[in-house]
């Protein structure tokens, strides 16, 4: 095996700190994974990985070799790019992570063209909204909404998006419109859960000195994906807080109707994100600014 790949396995390893996580990231068979590293480690006479029945981790000399073995790699990723022209020519995997919605309504559609322009990208699309580890999962880019707690990650800002609160016809026949944010204690909310904490969302308004504040409400249905939370509110199930762009249609057609216009959410920022900067390479770059291109040109942004 040549001294490249078997860097580009153990950086996997690093990253998954698992053999058999890397294995199948790499489509390779476990044996091979472990082999290449060892052969590594003899080539350099040090141990470059703890193994333990649980988890792999780190020597101080495997995170040098790590930091060492990650710049090599991407400077030969970027010199294979250097000469792909108007990026025709790109190959490669790139993962990335999106919203549902966002994915269902505005990447996936427009997906079509960027693979003919690029017939030599392979992209694996993850469309959820749970919070992934993007060096853990191995993903290359991500689009996230609100706002961001992790600061290892490089955030392209593209769009802020007009958020609102609607419900079902259904629910407002039975249960009245709310005027206030006073009546709201006699609603029900579908409740949206974090997919790290487990937590249900509170539920969100600007102030009239414009500050951004929260409210918990009662639920009997909390749910962890976009989807799934407006299929609950059209179903009557309760309130819901979404961006109106991804509701026109079903503002438009009296399915869903926009209450308390006055105590919106505040927009909701919108970016994408991404583990390294200084080492960004072409083809992911190239998906980074087509995502942000897709984003704009769709009047998301508010």
């Amino acid at each position: 095996m040549d001294q490249f790949k078997a860097m580009q396995i153990f950086q996997a390893v690093a990253d998954c700190k698992s053999f058999t996580q890397a294995a199948e990231r790499l489509d390779l068979p476990k044996p091979s994974v472990t082999n290449a590293v060892q052969a590594i480690e003899q080539q350099l006479g040090v141990r470059l990985l703890q193994r333990t029945t649980r988890k792999v981790s780190l020597t101080v000399e495997g995170a040098q070799y790590l930091e060492r073995c990650t710049a090599l790699l991407n400077d030969l990723d970027n010199l294979n790019g250097l000469f792909a022209g108007d990026g025709r020519l790109l190959s490669g995997t790139v993962r990335i992570d999106l919203p549902e919605r966002l994915a269902h309504l505005y990447v996936i559609p427009a997906l079509p063209a960027f693979c003919q322009r690029h017939p030599h990208l392979q992209l694996r699309l993850g469309s959820t909204d749970r919070y992934v580890d993007l060096v853990g999962e191995g993903i290359d880019c991500a689009v996230r909404g609100g706002t961001l707690r992790d600061s290892t990650l490089v955030a392209r800002r593209v769009a802020a998006m007009e958020q609102i609160n609607v419900a079902a016809p259904a629910y407002l026949a039975r249960h009245g419109r709310p005027q206030t944010l006073d009546d709201l204690r006699h609603h029900t909310a579908v409740n949206f859960f974090s997919s790290q904490s487990g937590r249900d969302l509170d539920w969100e308004y600007v102030d009239a000195d414009g500050v951004a504040r929260t409210l918990p409400m009662r639920s009997q249905v909390s749910v962890s994906g976009t989807d799934a939370y407006l299929a609950c509110c059209l179903a009557g199930l309760g309130l819901i807080q979404m961006p109106r762009q991804s509701l026109a249609p079903l503002l438009a057609s009296g399915e869903l109707e926009e209450v308390l216009p006055q105590w919106r959410p505040a927009p909701l920022p919108l970016n994408i994100v991404y583990a390294h900067n200084r080492h960004l390479s072409p083809r992911v770059r190239v998906v980074v600014d087509w995502l942000a291109s897709v984003l704009e040109q769709q009047n998301v942004s508010e």
